[in-house]
């Protein structure tokens, strides 16, 4: 069962170097930039920009089936096991499994799934930022 909450919104950007600096324009911190991702921490939640290319390349679909924006939600989960559980209850509630659950390179586990109407989640667990026990979700812990 997933909790009502939003762990990570991630905006598939053309150019991360000048998304980052638009945002920091507006007075946003930089948390961090690694491994093409650049992150702002809000109060409970994150924003990650990242290459619009990479994003899809990760959704296994082709960047043009975005259209002028391409953004995933995320919900990051406690233990690796909840990944393959919430992905098992989206077909039942009208959605679609657009990637199954999937080890990634640098440690963690994803999988990403989409809405009755397409809106695309990443259900993840990254064992470098479980989500504290009041479901906020902090980056690198």
């Amino acid at each position: 069962m997933m909790e009502q909450r939003v762990s990570l919104i991630t905006l598939g950007v053309e150019d991360p170097a000048r998304a980052a600096a638009f945002y920091e324009a507006l007075g946003w911190r930089r948390v961090e930039t690694e491994d093409q991702i650049t992150v702002f921490q809000l109060l409970s939640q994150v924003i990650g920009l990242y290459p619009k290319a990479k994003l899809a390349e990760d959704l296994g679909v082709d960047a043009s089936s975005f259209g002028p924006a391409a953004m995933t939600l995320g919900y990051n989960v406690r233990a690796k096991k909840e990944v393959a559980a919430i992905c098992a209850l989206v077909p039942g509630a009208g959605g679609r499994v657009l990637k199954e659950p999937h080890d990634i390179f640098w440690g963690g586990h994803s999988a990403f799934v989409a809405d009755p109407d397409g809106h695309a989640w990443e259900i993840s667990w990254n064992p470098f930022s479980p989500p504290r026990e009041d479901g906020t979700f902090h980056w690198n812990g």
